[in-house]
């Protein structure tokens, strides 16, 4: 049974402001500071015009070209540089593990806080969206009060469904406006084509893809007879565990997160995979400084 309501402790947000610099440092390669771009964005000067999208501001629609077309179109002005931040967090049913300790779910949320808090204090725009194989996007804004609210609805979040990362990053591609900061934090338990088809789509951005996975998961600790369950099917199986049948497990999640990690240095994306015994304050310091 899930969580009535999700435990995601906010407290250590406050030593990150004495990090600040390694926070700049590690988004500098995606913009340094508010000049003014060419870049299609928001500013003063219409540059141009491009088809309306779901999540596209309707004081921005040219009602105008509507009349001559019955087509919705927004006007695309000079862009203000300014980060934006597109974090994608994973809500399936797979992350709502263990049940009696912290879950991947909620290590993964504080998570996607600290970067949205390290954002925000530059009052930069960020979005955390939740997905399994749909996504529930939530645009980008800025403050603090955006970001108490997302802890709250994170807080409340259902785990649920099976995770469908290509379709989810299909949809979600076409709200990204310019080269923005992308971080997907999940365990990555799915195909690995679903994986390299989101990394290849979204690599024009600065990508990071995070996996959070429990201490059990990584190491599997266990021997003799067993019985496992998938946390997305509810399908139930039962195994001997020998030192065979671990090694050979060991190697399949070594094989997976190498391929993952090889797709991400092709692109330029960074992968990191955590587990959740660490506390977050150390991994988010891990993730922002790329030569840790």
């Amino acid at each position: 049974m899930a969580k009535a309501r999700h435990n995601i402790d906010i407290e250590f947000l406050r030593q990150l402001d004495r990090y600040n610099m390694a926070i700049r440092k590690r988004v500098s390669a995606v913009y340094a500071g508010n000049r003014r771009s060419t870049r299609v964005g928001k500013g003063i000067d219409t540059v141009g015009y491009r088809e309306y999208y779901y999540g596209d501001e309707m004081k921005d629609i040219d009602w105008k070209a509507y009349s001559r077309t019955e087509k919705l179109y927004v006007r695309q002005f000079e862009e203000e540089k300014t980060l934006t931040a597109h974090i994608l967090l994973d809500a399936s049913k797979s992350m709502d593990y263990p049940i009696n300790a912290i879950t991947k779910y909620e290590y993964a949320a504080m998570m996607a806080l600290a970067v949205a808090y390290s954002v925000s204090r530059k009052n930069d725009k960020y979005a955390i969206s939740t997905f399994n194989e749909e996504i529930d996007i939530n645009a980008p804004k800025r403050g603090m009060r955006h970001l108490l609210e997302l802890t709250e609805r994170l807080a409340e979040q259902t785990l649920e469904g099976t995770t469908d990362m290509d379709v989810v990053t299909h949809k979600y591609e076409r709200l990204i406006k310019s080269r923005s900061l992308v971080v997907i934090i999940s365990d990555f338990m799915e195909d690995f084509k679903h994986i390299e088809s989101t990394v290849l789509r979204l690599a024009g951005n600065d990508l990071i893809l995070i996996q959070i996975l429990d201490p059990f998961e990584k190491d599997l600790p266990i021997r003799g007879d067993s019985r496992f369950y998938d946390m997305e099917t509810g399908d139930e199986m039962k195994t001997y565990i020998s030192d065979g049948f671990r090694n050979n497990y060991l190697r399949e999640l070594e094989r997976h997160n190498a391929a993952i990690d090889g797709i991400c240095k092709k692109t330029g994306a960074a992968f990191y995979s955590i587990t959740t015994d660490v506390p977050v304050f150390e991994s988010f310091l891990r993730i922002i400084d790329r030569s840790g």
